[in-house]
């Protein structure tokens, strides 16, 4: 896997103070996405232990509520098999962080019914996850006043609440 960017303190992409990391590849190329090259998937450096270590040690202050998971796509299966393992380091080291990801991909269609998004790490990926914004950029539906996300059609999910209650349950902000 391939990252573009790791910022250590982002206030744009969730609540808080956070750590983001913006991935390489996506096959959704939406028109109008505010990061065109991010859809190649080997845009940026190489992710090594090196760049998890980094993004750990940048959690690491009591200042950062969570990590944030954007690109690019996180959930192109290429890029959960490495995000997997980063989203159980930072659960086993930082329980009492939260973490976002941002996907082009829709919860009930993409991501827990067969698709070419679910791959043999995508429910595990999903648990580890507490809000997820799911849903393409649509350009037509752009609105720059809506929070954490940036066409209407998106959705910001609590997953952990959606799981227990088996309906959609979106976080209120």
């Amino acid at each position: 896997m391939y990252y573009g960017a790791i910022k250590k303190t982002d206030i744009a992409n969730g609540t808080g103070v956070r750590v983001t990391l913006f991935v390489s590849g996506c096959t959704h190329h939406c028109r109008g996405c505010f990061q065109p090259e991010s859809w190649d998937f080997q845009y940026g450096s190489p992710y090594t232990k090196e760049t998890e270590q980094e993004i750990l040690n940048a959690l690491d202050h009591d200042y950062i509520k969570g990590l944030t998971l954007l690109g690019g796509e996180p959930f192109e299966p290429e890029n959960q098999k490495v995000l997997v393992r980063l989203l159980k380091n930072v659960r086993a080291r930082f329980p009492q962080k939260d973490i976002w990801c941002y996907t082009g991909y829709t919860y009930e269609t993409d991501l827990i019914e067969d698709s070419r998004a679910r791959c043999e790490v995508t429910d595990d990926m999903l648990s580890l996850i507490d809000v997820l914004v799911d849903g393409e950029f649509h350009e037509a539906e752009k609105d720059i006043s809506l929070r954490f996300r940036g066409s209407k059609n998106q959705r910001l999910i609590d997953l952990p609440k959606t799981k227990r209650q088996k309906n959609i349950i979106l976080l209120e902000i």
